[in-house]
C-alpha cells in the first residue's frame, strides 16, 4: 500500500506531466475529466494530412507513475488485428523500461512514429491502399470524437486566456540577456542564455537579437523554453522548441515548471562535436540550464535534471 509521501509524490508527477504535455501539444492535448484523471489526444503521423490518426485515451491511476502504468484505449476505426497488437506491445515495452518514471510524453511520439510509418508505406503501396483509408476516414473520425468528447469550450478558454497574454506594447524593449558557462562533453558544447520576458514578443526579440551573433546562429541546435505569468488571468503562457534535438524543448519546460520560475526563457545552444552522447545529451542541456537560473537569482534549489 502506498504511503501518504507517496501519494503525494505520485499527484505531483501527474499535475507537472499533464502541465508539460498541455504546454508541449496545445489544442491537441485535452483534458476530459480532471477530478478523474482522464486525458485525450489526437495524433497525427503528418501534419499536411489527417488521414492517418489515433485518438489515445488516458486514465492515470492514484499510483502512476510510482507503480502503475496509464490505463489507455487506442481508438482508430482502421487500427485493427496485429497493427494494434504491435502498437500497444510497442507501449508496454516503454512502460517496462522507463518504470516508475512519468512516459506519456514517450507515448504519444511513439504512436507519432508508428503513424508516419504507416503513412509512409501505404503511399508506396498504391491507389488502393489510400482509396481504402479514405473510406475509413469518417468512421475514425467518429470514433475520435466519440472518445474525446465536447472539448470546444476548453480550447476556447485557453485562445482567450493567450489572447490576454498577447496583448504587448509597440514600444517593447530587448530584455538584458545573459550567458552562462559552457558544458563541454566528447566535443559537443553547450550553453545557456537567459532572459526575463513578461511577453511573446519579448521571446523573439531574444531570439533575434541572440541570432545576430554568429556562433550562436551557427549552432547545431539553439532549444529554448519560456513561461510567461498572465497575473490577471493566473495562468501561464509557456512554450518551448527542440529545433532539430527531438524530445530537447519538451524536457527544458518541464525542468522550468518544476522549478516553478516565471517570466523567464532559456535558451541552450549545442555544438555537435561529432560523437553520439545519447541521454546524456539532455543531462548536460537541463544541467546548464538550471545552473544558469541558479546563477540569475529565479531558484536557489539545486533540482536533478529530469531523465
Amino acid at each position: 500500500m502506498a504511503t501518504l509521501a507517496e501519494s503525494a509524490g505520485d499527484l505531483q508527477a501527474q499535475i507537472d506531466e499533464i502541465e508539460a504535455l498541455s504546454s508541449i501539444y496545445g489544442d491537441e492535448w485535452c483534458v476530459i475529466d480532471e477530478a478523474s484523471r482522464i486525458f485525450c489526444i489526437k495524433i497525427s503521423g503528418d501534419i499536411n494530412t489527417s488521414k492517418w490518426t489515433i485518438c489515445l485515451q488516458i486514465i492515470l491511476p492514484h499510483d502512476y507513475p510510482s507503480a502503475a502504468p496509464p490505463i489507455y484505449q487506442l481508438n482508430g476505426a482502421w487500427l485493427r488485428g496485429p497493427e494494434r497488437v504491435e502498437l500497444s506491445n510497442s507501449l508496454e515495452e516503454i512502460y517496462v523500461q522507463n518504470a516508475g518514471e512519468c512516459i506519456l510524453y514517450l507515448w504519444v511520439e511513439r504512436i507519432r512514429e508508428f503513424l508516419l510509418e504507416k503513412s509512409q508505406s501505404c503511399d508506396s503501396e498504391g491507389p488502393e491502399a489510400r482509396n481504402w483509408t479514405e473510406e475509413e476516414d469518417g468512421e475514425a473520425e467518429e470514433e475520435e470524437e466519440a472518445a474525446a468528447g465536447d472539448l470546444s469550450g476548453g480550447c476556447a478558454l485557453r485562445l482567450v486566456m493567450e489572447q490576454f497574454c498577447l496583448e504587448t506594447s509597440e514600444d517593447e524593449e530587448l530584455p538584458p540577456i545573459k550567458h552562462g558557462e559552457a558544458i563541454t562533453d566528447r566535443r559537443s558544447t553547450f550553453q545557456p542564455h537567459l532572459a526575463p520576458v513578461v511577453t511573446p514578443r519579448q521571446v523573439k526579440m531574444v531570439l533575434d537579437k541572440l541570432y545576430e551573433n554568429k556562433k550562436i546562429a551557427s549552432a547545431t541546435h539553439n532549444i529554448y523554453a519560456y513561461r510567461i505569468f498572465c497575473e490577471d488571468k493566473h495562468t501561464f503562457l509557456q512554450d518551448c522548441e527542440d529545433d532539430g534535438e527531438t524530445a530537447a524543448g519538451g524536457r527544458l519546460l518541464h525542468l522550468l515548471q518544476i522549478l516553478d520560475v516565471r517570466n523567464v526563457m532559456v535558451v541552450v545552444s549545442r555544438w555537435y562535436g561529432g560523437i553520439l552522447l545519447g541521454p546524456d545529451r539532455f543531462k548536460h542541456i537541463c544541467n546548464c540550464a538550471r545552473n544558469i537560473l541558479v546563477q540569475e537569482g529565479y531558484t536557489e534549489s539545486a533540482v536533478h535534471c529530469l531523465r
